[in-house]
C-alpha cells in the first residue's frame, strides 16, 4: 500500500525524489557552513565594534542589518531565484554568490581599520573619524545580506527538489545543521584554549567562519543536483511574468490570500520570533545582570567597573555556555522532532515543543539561579529546533509552483519584523523599568522572558487554529 502511494506520488510530481539519510546530511551541509559564520558574526561582532569605538545604541543600528536586510533582501532574491533559469540551476547560483561575498566580508570584518588605513593612506589623506566603524558597519550589512540572500533560495531547494512526505524531515535536517554549526562556532575557540592553552585571535576566528560558509556551500552547490525546469514549466512562468509584473505589495498580498492558513502561519510565526528575539537580544544582559546580580556599570566610575571586570567576564562566558547548550539541544533533538512530525503531524509537534520553550521562560523569569538557567536554556532548545524546521514544513503544503523562493523571501518578513520589534519597543520598554539594588542601579532584565512567554504562548494558539493538509490522506 505504502509502495503504491509512494509511485503515486512520483507520477504526480514527476521530478520529485525521495532522499535517503545520506543524501539529506549531504544536504545540509552548505546551510552548516551558513549557520557557522552567522553564530561568529553574532558571538564577536559586539567585541570588534566596540573596539571601534561603537556605543551600545550605535551596535544596536549595526544590528539592525539583519532584520532589514532579511526584509529587503530574501523576498527579492528569492523572487529572482523562481525566474532564474541557467545550466547551473535556479538556487545555486545565488548560494554561491552570496557564500563568496560573505567570506571575503567575514574576512574583512576584523580588519576594518586596516582597511581603513589602507585607504586612507592610498588617498594621502588622515584617517577619517570612526574610518574603521563605518568599514565594519559595511562588512556587517555585507554579511547580512549574503546570509539572508542564500537562506530562502537554500529552504526553497526542498520544495523544488523533494517529494512532500519529506518536507518535514528536510527542514528538521536544517534544523540539525543550524545546532552543529552554533555549537562548532561557539565552542571552538574556548575548547582549544581549555584542552591546549591556546587562545585563537578573532581574525583567525573570522576566517575559520568565512572558510565554514564558502566550502560548505560549494560542496552542496556541487553535490546537490537541482531538478531541471522542463519546457512547459518554463514557458508557463515566462508567460505569467509577461501577462501580469506584479509589485512586491501585490506579490505580498496575493501570498496572504492564497489560503487562510497561509495567514494563520504568517501570524504564528511573528509571534513566535519575537519570544525567540526577547531571548537572543536580551540574555547576555539578563546573564550579567539578573543571574550574576552586576550593576549597570554604563554609568559608574572606572574604579566600580574595575572592581566588576572579573564578574563581568564570567557572567559572558557563563552566557555563551548557556547559547551553546541551546543549540546543542537543538542538534540532539532536530531530527527525531522531523521524525515525529511525519508520524504525528507538524501541528501538533510543534505545539508541544513551543509550549516547553513558553514554560522555560516563565521559570527564568522568577527562577535566576545559575543551574536552573542553563538547564531550562537546554529545555528551551527543543523548542527552538522546532522553529527552525516545522513553520517552514506546514508553509510548504500551500506554496504554488514556480513561487518556492518568493514565498520563503516574503515569509522571511515575518521573522526579520519581530527582530526590529524587539530591539527597539521592547528594549525602550525595559530601559524604563529601573530598580535600585544593594549594589547599584539596574533594570528588570527578567521582563524580556515574560513577554517572550505571552508572545510564545499566544503562538501556540494561533498553531493550534491551522488547518494542516494531510499528504497521505488519512485522518
Amino acid at each position: 500500500m505504502r509502495e503504491n502511494t509512494d509511485k503515486q506520488n512520483e507520477q504526480a510530481l514527476p521530478g520529485l525524489r525521495k532522499l535517503t539519510t545520506i543524501q539529506l546530511l549531504n544536504f545540509c551541509l552548505g546551510f552548516f557552513g551558513l549557520q557557522f559564520a552567522w553564530q561568529m558574526r553574532i558571538i564577536l561582532s559586539g567585541p570588534v565594534t566596540e573596539n571601534l569605538g561603537a556605543s551600545p545604541f550605535i551596535f544596536g543600528l549595526i544590528w539592525l542589518a539583519g532584520p532589514m536586510t532579511g526584509m529587503i533582501v530574501q523576498p527579492i532574491i528569492g523572487a529572482l531565484s523562481d525566474n532564474t533559469h541557467t545550466r547551473f540551476g535556479r538556487r545555486r547560483p545565488y548560494l554561491m554568490l552570496g557564500a563568496i561575498l560573505a567570506a571575503l566580508a567575514l574576512w574583512a570584518f576584523p580588519n576594518s581599520e586596516q582597511i581603513a588605513q589602507f585607504f586612507a593612506d592610498k588617498c594621502h589623506m588622515p584617517l577619517p573619524l570612526f574610518g574603521g566603524l563605518i568599514v565594519a558597519a559595511a562588512m556587517i550589512w555585507i554579511i547580512d545580506a549574503c546570509v539572508n540572500a542564500a537562506q530562502g533560495p537554500y529552504r526553497a531547494l526542498i520544495p523544488d527538489n523533494i517529494v512532500p512526505e519529506q518536507h518535514s524531515i528536510a527542514n528538521s535536517y536544517l534544523s540539525f545543521a543550524i545546532g552543529l554549526g552554533s555549537v562548532i562556532a561557539a565552542g571552538t575557540a574556548p575548547v582549544l584554549k581549555w584542552a591546549f592553552d591556546y587562545q585563537m585571535s578573532i581574525e583567525a576566528q573570522f576566517i575559520m567562519a568565512a572558510l565554514a560558509f564558502l566550502l560548505g556551500m560549494t560542496w552542496t552547490c556541487i553535490s546537490f543536483k537541482e531538478k531541471p525546469a522542463d519546457k512547459s514549466e518554463k514557458e508557463v512562468e515566462s508567460s505569467e511574468n509577461a501577462s501580469k509584473k506584479q509589485s512586491f505589495i501585490d506579490n505580498f498580498k496575493t501570498f496572504l490570500k492564497s489560503s487562510p492558513e497561509v495567514y494563520k502561519i504568517c501570524m504564528m510565526q511573528f509571534c513566535t520570533w519575537i519570544g525567540v528575539m526577547c531571548m537572543f537580544i536580551f540574555f547576555t544582559q539578563f546573564a550579567i545582570h539578573t543571574v550574576f546580580a552586576i550593576p549597570d556599570l554604563t554609568v559608574v566610575s572606572e574604579d566600580m567597573k574595575e572592581h566588576y571586570a572579573t564578574a563581568a567576564a564570567v557572567a559572558t562566558n557563563y552566557s555563551s555556555i548557556c547559547f551553546a547548550i541551546l543549540n546543542l539541544v537543538c542538534f540532539l533533538v532536530s531530527i527525531p522532532i522531523g521524525m515525529l512530525s511525519t508520524k504525528f503531524g507538524n501541528k501538533k509537534v510543534h505545539m508541544i515543543s513551543l509550549l516547553t520553550m513558553t514554560i522555560a521562560y516563565l521559570l527564568m523569569s522568577f527562577f535566576s539561579t545559575p543551574g536552573i538557567v542553563m538547564l531550562l536554556m537546554g529545555i528551551a532548545g527543543i523548542g527552538w529546533a522546532s522553529i527552525l524546521a516545522l513553520p517552514f514544513a506546514m508553509l510548504t503544503e500551500y506554496i504554488q509552483k514556480g513561487s518556492e523562493g518568493a514565498v520563503m523571501g516574503i515569509f522571511n518578513i515575518f521573522i526579520a519584523g519581530p527582530q526590529i520589534l524587539v530591539c527597539t519597543l521592547i528594549a525602550w520598554l525595559i530601559s524604563k523599568c529601573v530598580m535600585t539594588t544593594p549594589k547599584g542601579l539596574n533594570y528588570h532584565w527578567e521582563y524580556s522572558f515574560l513577554i517572550g512567554a505571552v508572545a510564545l504562548l499566544i503562538s501556540v494558539i494561533i498553531t493550534k487554529m491551522i488547518h494542516e493538509k494531510n499528504l497521505n490522506n488519512q485522518e
